[in-house]
């Protein structure tokens, strides 16, 4: 570290700080061995910010039954409000994976946003309220990197395209994670689960370039999981 921080001098005016707290809404706590990183204010400041702080708390960012339409209830009054504050929302998701897929969701219907899509976002925000306290923890370990995929069928009504995500660990830490619609239309449950396999395929090798410029080489080989046997049998085949 000292050496790294000696070169960086050689070339920028830097000084170091010292070990790091806060920075940019991520609050740094250090246990022993551990490292929590976590956005409670950040999660805070936009509950009171919306005036939901006094709001009923929910145990899920989304309901595993209903999916959002474009047609869905009526018009936003204030499109440009709902862009803001969906935006910010963003943010939270860069220590908060298990919102990924619920903020891809609010996200997709910037244009038009209507009524049911904000009752979506405030359910977010609800469950945010519950888990303010959530976040990343990393700890020492094992080095091997693993990844896990998945995706749905044409699971949007508007256009039958599907969602995607993966998240890859190194040793038991989190580190890429993403959750995004398709932008084509996938003609099987396979294709969909392969496309999005190919995608996390690419992130992990990109993982192993980032690892091996830091010279941080890999004990084992990389893996990468998926729950489609179809899609597996189909990445196998060097065909």
């Amino acid at each position: 570290m000292h050496n790294i921080v000696t070169q960086l001098q050689a070339s920028f005016p830097i000084k170091d700080l010292g070990n790091i707290h806060y920075f940019l809404g991520l609050e740094v706590k250090r246990d022993n061995f551990v490292l929590h990183l976590s956005q409670s204010k950040y999660a805070l400041d936009l509950l009171k910010k919306n005036n939901m702080t006094g709001a009923k708390a929910c145990s899920s960012p989304a309901s595993a039954t209903v999916k959002l339409s474009k047609s869905d209830g009526t018009l936003f009054p204030d499109p440009s409000e709902y862009r803001s504050i969906v935006g910010a929302l963003q943010y939270l998701t860069w220590t908060r994976p298990d919102i990924c897929y619920a903020v891809n969701q609010v996200c997709q219907f910037m244009q038009n946003p209507t009524t049911t899509h904000f009752e979506a976002f405030k359910r977010i925000l609800r469950y945010n309220k519950s888990t303010i306290e959530y976040g990343i923890k990393f700890t020492k370990g094992s080095s091997f990197l693993l990844g896990f995929s998945d995706a749905d069928w044409a699971g949007s009504i508007d256009d039958r395209r599907s969602t995607g995500g993966y998240c890859i660990f190194l040793g038991d830490n989190p580190i890429s994670w993403s959750s995004r619609k398709k932008s084509t239309v996938a003609r099987s449950s396979t294709e969909a689960e392969y496309m999005t396999l190919a995608h996390s395929a690419a992130e992990l090798v990109w993982v192993c370039f980032i690892l091996n410029d830091l010279h941080f080489p890999l004990p084992v080989v990389p893996r990468l999981g998926c729950d489609n046997i179809s899609s597996i049998s189909l990445a196998s085949n060097p065909i």
